[in-house]
């Protein structure tokens, strides 16, 4: 690791270095987890391993009944894509004019490095404090998912171990850090429609029946549908296709199956249930021989209001300066699966998420000490 400025960084600058420097592309770990977890044991807090075939998971905790204060996060990322897009290597972190670069800086082992070291902080200072104070971080954030989070909230909800708050150090913020707190997400479904037809040679259509062509109508009929209006808190429910497949790359053969991937980011005006009746009955009624495989990723989930969003904000305001707006904007998180603990405030709040995903992938050096100190202050505020 190399820094071109100052030798003398800030603990919690210092872990993201360590962490960005362990190339762990989803579902791999690549040891950021036994790295947190020897922080984390030696502050007291107990270590258990919930890994679940491909996804390394653990779960540390500090003190005991409740409430159970969560903090939730990812330790994969995304691949760095093509090496010569990027001004210094993706996983030899470097710091320049106070901005720290390297894949995960922003998405997001920054926020983990903050929640870490704000919890360490915390538990040596309040060894004695209210509750449970937990950490709960996974290797397949980025990838299939199933394995990391939603297995680790099963584990969770066998045992009756129900969270009371949970904090996401998912990259929300905009343009400063902290003018943005995600109060919730929407849904997502995906649709993978096999619409078959019968092959045969484009001279002789009576002889073939294409599946593109019958189905266009109905594909019209979805796009043009309004699922919902929205509400205050979520946008209206959009629906795109992002893949259509058919044909065999020839001009000359009628296809016998055309493929159609059909995604949808829902509100909490429409279930789940209610978008698969109406794309059923739309199919149907133009007389479509289909097939769909549903692919549920999560419902929508919000925190309108509540303790730890009141907290959230105050403690922004005190460390930043500024009033935090609450969006629900952007795609999904793991939060949706957190949303399974009945009552459970869930919020997000981590650093500016310009460049997550992106070459030279960076975030503030100084934007990191101070969500670390945000972290700190709502344990403060929460559990003493």
């Amino acid at each position: 690791m190399k820094e071109s400025q100052s030798e003398n960084r800030q603990e919690v600058v210092s872990l993201c270095m360590e962490l960005v420097s362990k190339p762990s592309v989803t579902p791999k770990d690549e040891g950021c987890q036994q790295l947190i977890a020897t922080k984390l044991r030696d502050s007291g807090f107990h270590i258990e391993n919930l890994s679940h075939i491909d996804t390394t998971n653990m779960y540390a905790t500090h003190g005991s009944g409740g409430p159970i204060f969560c903090f939730l996060g990812h330790t994969d990322v995304v691949s760095p894509g093509e090496l010569s897009a990027w001004a210094y290597s993706p996983f030899d972190p470097v710091i320049h004019d106070g901005m720290i670069y390297g894949r995960g800086t922003a998405d997001m082992k920054g926020g983990v490095a903050a929640m870490v070291m704000a919890a360490k902080r915390f538990v040596e200072k309040n060894p004695n404090h209210r509750g449970k104070i937990s950490l709960m971080f996974t290797s397949n954030e980025e990838g299939e998912f199933v394995n990391g989070t939603p297995h680790m909230v099963s584990r969770l909800l066998e045992r009756n171990e129900i969270l009371d708050y949970c904090l996401i150090g998912e990259p929300s913020s905009s343009k400063v850090l902290g003018d943005t707190i995600k109060i919730g997400r929407r849904g997502v479904l995906t649709a993978n429609v096999s619409v078959y037809g019968i092959q045969g040679h484009v001279a002789y259509p009576h002889l073939g029946n294409n599946p593109v062509h019958n189905a266009i109508p109905a594909l019209n009929e979805l796009v043009s549908h309004v699922w919902d209006r929205g509400n205050e808190y979520f946008p209206p429910t959009s629906m795109q296709i992002p893949n259509i497949r058919s044909g065999f790359g020839v001009s000359n053969i009628i296809p016998g199956e055309c493929f159609i991937q059909i995604n949808w980011r829902f509100s909490n005006e429409i279930s789940a249930e209610e978008i698969k009746r109406i794309t059923d009955e739309i199919f149907t009624r133009h007389k479509l021989n289909y097939h769909i495989d549903w692919e549920f990723a999560g419902a929508p989930f919000i925190t309108r209001t509540g303790e730890l969003l009141d907290i959230t904000k105050k403690a922004v305001r005190d460390i930043c300066g500024i009033e935090a707006e609450g969006s629900t904007a952007g795609g999904t998180s793991d939060g949706r699966f957190i949303a399974r603990f009945e009552g459970c405030q869930v919020l997000e709040l981590g650093v500016i998420s310009e460049t997550i995903h992106k070459a030279n992938e960076c975030t503030s050096a100084e934007d990191l000490e101070k969500l670390a100190l945000i972290y700190e202050r709502i344990l403060e505020e929460l559990m003493v």
